[in-house]
């Protein structure tokens, strides 16, 4: 027998599941049945089905009556339905139970579906003037939530939450709230009307609505139903088709006379009684349960994200940029001046294959210059330097302003056009391009805001030098600004790195650190591109969209792994952390579009920023993208973060009440209360219950939990401060050696616990140590969903099986080394350096290569996603190593 010690078995166990489907009334099964079948038509396109039953205020007759009873069992979607269906079925069939098949049918199917569906239209039509329709069983839910509710104010008025005492009436109204949030497109008004019925039907108000008993019983006796229909429950309760006795009067103790019994309601509330004084349940079982369901709620709520019903069509929330609505006049003659600058740039290239690796050198620097000051500009340069890794990465800015005729130079906008592109490749046309538009731009009056023409070598470091120095907040090693102008408004930076025509426009938007720029300047280079000027907009590299759940989801994972890993993605990334809105325009594919397209679309963009009055702040500045014209709010995704957060959280709070404790003093209590009920049951008590007080409370020991947690995660700084300031030809043999560690050190700091000292750790220590470690991981990834939503929703996942670690304890040694050694075997296919290791071999790229890329993210970019792995993640999955691993020794 296992000890209150051993490791809980998993909560979830299928026969159960499909004993209790097995069991269920024949009324709930009916249901079910109904509501599958109309989902199932709901497929074909011959038969609307939700416009033939949905309950539709401006569509109620004479002749369409029947919606008052149909709606209920019509969904919009799968997962519509399933949610539905599993919500309504514990309490439906337990309705059924209790009041026989025959009156759940005369109620459900009459007044239970046409009072909160009349209530609704009445407030919905008459009051509101409105013509929302609805769907769904959650009515019923809502209405079977608010008779228990009532019910149960009875027998309890309150529960307490702190010193505040709040009614238990109130309960379902706190879930409709709830839910009316959290879940898109729900009818809070639907919801309300339903509770108002179930409020009714749970006082007693609706018994006139129920069938004369006299009159069920000869339909009983008359039909035989008893004998022909499985699953059918009597009018008396004390029957169950053909299949065994339910609990009542006469049988109170609940025993199963077969496996089609059913439990009754006193014996359900005893059930209830007894496990909430039943340590076991509440500190072992029941915690792993939760955070179970969290985690599966978490991830299927993210997977619903692709669907319609909880994403938005974009829009442009600032009327004031006018998207694709100036004509605009680059073409003509300015295709000439393109094809110069063009020209006497490639002069100054080498021939072959050289010349695509050609550098922004001093000799193409200066006739850059010089283009731009013939064309009328003031223009300087800015020299810099970085050194990461080992490697140094300098270069020289070039860039010129043209200043607003008619505004005050108070503010400005950039356009950037990179030597190499994000690619490395030589980006020769956005070069000549910008040289174009400077020359175009300068010769127009109407710009209200500075224009700023940024050259740059690469797309890594020159921009972020450049926007550093502009807020005076550089290095030493970069050179201050000698020319600025006012507040940046927006940047937009454009790639055209071929010779060939384009096809369509790569929208690039990550930020450093997962942050975004604002949706509408997403949303107007859409527009002006897709609607003016008749180019295809793609985004996250999906060029073939066709707009199927698997595209749509496919998008949201590629951006949020590149949000996830925070660093910059392109020169506009450096401008986010300065709360400036950029995006990168790329050329891609081979069609019909030249470079004068591109710079329509650039002039029109422009044009757009030009026109406002302040700093883009009404759209959404946290969103995920599933398509160029569809997104998610940062309110429908955030919940799947938090819930893969909350399970650790969870977790860490059951430990801790655990160990204040003594669990076998708990358990032997609860065995003399149970048994105590079992004899008088019904009888109440007049004297204390010494039993059920007599949990012995222990002092929990905290110096060694604490030490060792805040030890690790002080230990984290060690690979932290390595990978940051190695060499990077050293960063393959420091990613081995810290593998070596981990393999090594969770066993020897488990051997020191274990066989280290006179007197080892109890159970409480391990338990403490485990709280606290799964506390911390739980804060500060809750933290990270609001700033970094992607980031941590991946490491939430990935520290998945830190909840369910715990030190096993078996009499049967082989069996213990064979489970610890499988589990240690998948945690450490978990670590960071594992799975390092796979992600670049499935990438295709080098250790080295990564790392020498995010110690680069950390000097120059200031991406903290080293800070999340070595001092959240790895201090976290070392506890956990080291909690497996006691159980060796």
């Amino acid at each position: 027998m296992a000890t209150p010690a051993a490791l809980p078995p998993l909560p979830f166990n299928p026969a159960r599941v499909r004993s209790y489907i097995l069991r269920l009334p024949l009324f709930t099964r009916l249901v079910l049945l109904a509501i599958v079948v109309f989902w199932l038509l709901e497929l074909q396109t011959v038969w609307a089905v939700i416009e033939w039953g949905a309950l539709t205020p401006d569509e109620i007759g004479i002749q369409s009556m029947h919606r008052l009873n149909t709606y209920p069992f019509i969904h919009v979607g799968f997962f519509h339905a399933l949610l539905n269906t599993v919500a309504l079925v514990p309490l439906l069939e337990r309705f059924e139970a209790e009041h026989g098949t025959l009156t759940s049918v005369a109620l459900f199917m009459g007044p239970l579906s046409t009072l909160p569906g009349g209530l609704y239209l009445l407030v919905e039509k008459l009051i509101l003037h409105r013509n929302t329709s609805v769907v769904g069983a959650s009515v019923w839910v809502f209405l079977l939530l608010g008779s228990e509710a009532i019910r149960t104010y009875k027998s309890h008025p309150s529960f307490s939450l702190g010193t505040l005492k709040i009614p238990t009436w109130t309960s379902p109204l706190f879930a409709c709230v709830i839910v009316w949030i959290l879940v898109p497109n729900t009818s809070f008004l639907g919801h309300l009307c339903a509770i108002l019925v179930g409020y009714l039907l749970g006082l007693g108000y609706l018994k006139f609505f129920n069938p004369p008993e006299k009159v069920l019983r000869w339909v009983e006796g008359k039909l035989n139903l008893l004998g022909r229909l499985p699953h059918y429950v009597s009018v008396d309760q004390k029957t169950y088709g053909r299949y065994g006795v339910l609990p009542s009067a006469n049988n109170a103790t609940g025993e199963r006379g077969s496996p089609m019994s059913y439990l009754g309601s006193t014996q359900r509330l005893a059930t209830l009684r007894n496990l909430r004084n039943n340590p076991q349940f509440l500190f072992i079982r029941l915690p792993y349960l939760l955070s179970l369901l969290c985690i599966v709620v978490g991830v299927v709520w993210l997977l619903l994200l692709p669907l319609d019903e909880y994403s938005r069509q974009t829009y442009i929330s600032e009327n004031a940029l006018l998207p694709g609505q100036v004509h605009t006049y680059f073409a003509g003659s300015e295709q000439n001046v393109f094809r110069g600058y063009k020209k006497e740039l490639e002069g100054l290239l080498p021939e072959g294959e050289a010349r695509n690796q050609a550098d922004l050198s001093p000799v193409i620097s200066e006739k850059i210059q010089s283009a731009l000051r013939a064309a009328g500009l003031k223009v300087a340069t800015q020299n810099y330097e970085y050194t990461s890794a080992g490697i140094t990465h300098q270069g020289q800015n070039v860039y010129a302003i043209v200043q607003a005729p008619r505004g005050d130079a108070t503010e400005a906008i950039v356009l950037v056009a990179t030597w190499k592109t994000v690619e490395e490749e030589l980006n020769l046309n956005g070069v000549s391009l910008a040289l174009t538009l400077a020359r175009y731009f300068k010769r127009w009056s109407l710009w209200s805001k500075d224009i700023i023409f940024l050259i740059t070598p690469d797309s890594k470091s020159g921009t972020q030098a450049w926007i550093d120095a502009y807020h005076d907040m550089h290095s030493p090693s970069v050179q201050s600004l000698p020319l600025k102008s006012g507040a940046l408004q927006g940047g937009i930076v454009f790639e055209y790195a071929f010779d060939h025509r384009f096809e369509t426009l790569h929208i690039i938007y990550d930020g450093v650190n997962g942050q975004l720029p604002n949706l509408d300047l997403f949303n107007t280079a859409v527009a002006i591109a897709g609607g003016q000027m008749g180019i295809g907009a793609n985004m996250q590299e999906m060029w073939n969209h066709d707009d199927s759940y698997e595209m749509r989801l496919q998008t949201i994972l590629r951006g949020m792994l590149k949000q996830g890993f925070g660093s910059a993605s392109g020169a506009h990334s450096s401008f986010m952390p300065y709360h400036i809105d950029a995006i990168t325009l790329q050329a891609k594919g081979d069609g019909w579009q030249d470079e004068m397209a591109l710079g329509r679309t650039v002039e029109s963009l422009c044009r757009s920023l030009n026109n406002l009055l302040e700093h883009l702040h009404q759209s959404f500045f946290f969103y995920l993208l599933m398509q160029a014209n569809r997104f998610v709010s940062i309110g429908t995704y955030l919940p799947s973060a938090m819930l893969i957060a909350a399970n650790f959280t969870i977790m860490a709070i059951a430990l801790w009440l655990r160990t204040g404790y003594d669990m076998e003093s708990s358990a032997a209590a609860a065995a003399v209360k149970l048994e105590d009920n079992k004899k008088d049951e019904a009888t109440p008590k007049d004297k204390p219950d010494d039993a059920a007080n007599n949990k012995a409370v222990v002092e929990r020991q905290l110096a060694l939990p604490l030490t060792l947690v805040v030890g690790f995660n002080l230990l984290g700084l060690a690979p932290l401060y390595l990978f940051n300031n190695l060499h990077h030809g050293h960063f393959t043999i420091a990613a081995s050696f810290i593998a070596l560690v981990d393999a090594v050190l969770p066993l020897s700091v488990a051997a020191l616990l274990a066989r280290g000292s006179a007197h080892p750790p109890i159970r409480q220590q391990y338990l403490l140590i485990k709280s606290f470690s799964l506390l911390l991981l739980g804060l500060a990834l809750s933290a990270l969903a609001t700033l970094n939503f992607s980031l941590s929703f991946m490491v939430g996942l990935l520290c998945v099986p830190l909840t369910f670690v715990d030190r096993i304890s078996c009499s049967k040694a082989p069996v213990r080394i064979a489970a610890t050694l499988s589990g240690l075997l998948v945690l450490n296919a978990l670590s960071p350096p594992a799975v390092l290791v796979a992600g670049c071999h499935y990438a295709g790229v080098s250790v080295e290569s990564v790392l020498t890329h995010a110690a680069f993210g950390w000097d120059v970019w200031g991406s903290w996603t080293p800070v999340v792995v070595w001092c959240v993640w790895w201090p976290a999955w070392l506890v956990g190593c080291v909690l497996l691993g006691v159980s060796l020794f």
